[in-house]
């Protein structure tokens, strides 16, 4: 079997330490229960790593000596929080209110598609003006 170059070796601890840090569960967290009410993190993983060697003179005991290390960092960030109680399903962002007025639209889309299937939902079992008050009326 032919000797792994120390690099390598380095390569895959750096990758196996990223491993045992970083998983599924950093990015989408265990669920929170309060009540009725279901509270799941969502984050945004970011991860680096490096290695790097070099075989020295063999001046030494060691014939081919090698000197070299590795590093790597891991950031995590909170994205936001889904909240589900019971087929409802909200997103609460953690980053700011948008700037924008494109970005605030944007972000009102999930409402308002809510509101609206909510709406035909109810419109085929009631009237449409019973419907309406319903819908829009919190």
């Amino acid at each position: 079997m032919e000797k792994k170059h120390p690099v390598n070796e380095l390569m895959e601890e750096t990758i196996q330490r990223i491993r045992q840090a970083v998983d599924a569960n950093t990015i989408v967290g265990q669920p929170i229960q309060a009540g009725e009410v279901t509270i799941i993190p969502v984050s945004k993983v970011s991860f680096g790593f490096g290695t790097g060697g070099s075989e020295l003179d063999g001046k030494g005991p060691q014939p081919h000596p090698f000197g070299g290390g590795g590093g790597a960092g891991v950031k995590v960030t909170p994205v936001c929080f889904l909240v589900v109680s019971g087929t409802n399903v909200r997103v609460l962002p953690t980053a700011p209110y948008p700037e924008s007025s494109l970005d605030r639209v944007l972000d009102l889309i999930p409402d308002a598609v809510g509101k609206v299937s909510e709406f035909l939902e109810k419109k085929k079992d009631k009237g449409t003006d019973e419907a309406l008050d319903d819908v829009f009326v919190e």
